[in-house]
């Protein structure tokens, strides 16, 4: 769980301020979980990514809205780069994005939620999803360019 604490914050203290607060509401809820619905790691998971999204929401007093992005061809980043990053590194990179964008970022490609859902969870535009998705690629293969200049 810390982990998913890690990739919606900037620093350690944050992740571990996120992770406490997110299994306080995990015991102090532990009587709604019902086990047919689902497994306790997924409650538990739901949970703490809602508790990261509060603290997100906490920091970032506005998320900034966007029309929809229509795709594009984005400059394709070598793979060797990829293969000499290690998961570290890939964090590192990922938290040095906005808080908001780097939210949807790891909501959409690390968690797996669809752009609706996205939407719904932080009460944003599908389209809204997408730009951040979209400008957090755009700021990681810039990274990427300045680090390993590709």
């Amino acid at each position: 769980m810390m982990n998913i604490c890690l990739r919606y914050t900037k620093n350690d203290a944050d992740a571990v301020e996120v992770l406490n607060n997110g299994f306080y509401k995990v015991f102090k809820n532990i009587h709604t979980y019902t086990p047919g619905k689902a497994g306790a790691y997924t409650w538990i998971r739901t949970i703490v990514i809602n508790t990261c999204l509060n603290f997100v929401r906490s920091k970032q007093n506005d998320i900034v809205s966007a029309g929809e992005v229509a795709e594009r061809d984005e400059p394709p980043i070598h793979p060797d780069v990829i293969a000499r990053l290690n998961s570290a590194e890939i964090l590192r990179l990922v938290q040095l994005l906005p808080p908001a964008t780097q939210a949807v970022f790891n909501l959409f490609a690390i968690d797996g939620f669809t752009h609706r859902e996205i939407a719904g969870m932080l009460q944003i535009s599908e389209g809204t999803s997408k730009w951040h998705v979209s400008e957090a690629r755009k700021c990681l293969q810039q990274q990427l360019k300045s680090l390993y200049v590709i």
